[in-house]
């Protein structure tokens, strides 16, 4: 498998094919229904978001509460079809990659190619496999959503299949 480091660029989206095992490494955002629904509605009232999607990667997980000697708790991906509705919205907004599992809509398979994005799926069920992944994780925005927050994660080979390019 490829080693992919992130933040992604669009040059190494362009060389990623349908279909290709990677391990993804370096820094992603995590967020869910509720973080996106509040960031879609910030952008679309022409408000600042409190993080900057540019050049990020959204792992769509809400993480279990970790042990002591944990960075993370139980990390399993969330059914990513449920972001559809922000989707486009955030691929305008700079964001280059989404990770999650299940199928897409079509008007979002559309606007990742338009907006040159990538969506990779990893592997559902496996909550605790992935969790071992992750090397550091903090809360950086909307803590009042519990395990819905976004945080900020460091990921080390991190397993996903490039999905929709």
């Amino acid at each position: 498998m490829r080693k992919i480091f992130l933040p992604l660029t669009k040059d190494i989206i362009k060389t990623l094919k349908q279909g290709e095992m990677v391990l993804l490494s370096g820094r992603v955002l995590t967020a869910r229904d509720a973080a996106h629904k509040r960031l879609s509605d910030a952008l679309k009232a022409g408000k600042i978001i409190p993080v900057v999607l540019k050049g990020e990667t959204i792992y769509y997980v809400g993480p279990t509460p970790r042990r002591k000697s944990e960075a993370i708790g139980s990390c399993g991906p969330t059914t990513s079809s449920r972001m559809d509705p922000f989707t486009p919205l955030l691929l305008k907004h700079g964001l280059t990659g989404m990770i999650g599992k299940g199928e897409r809509s079509k008007e979002v398979n559309l606007a990742i190619k338009k907006h040159k994005a990538v969506y990779f799926i990893t592997i559902g069920g496996a909550g605790a496999y992935l969790s071992e992944k992750v090397k550091s994780a903090k809360i950086i925005a909307y803590k009042d959503l519990g395990p819905e927050a976004i945080y900020r994660l460091e990921i080390k080979d991190f397993p996903a299949i490039a999905e929709v390019l």
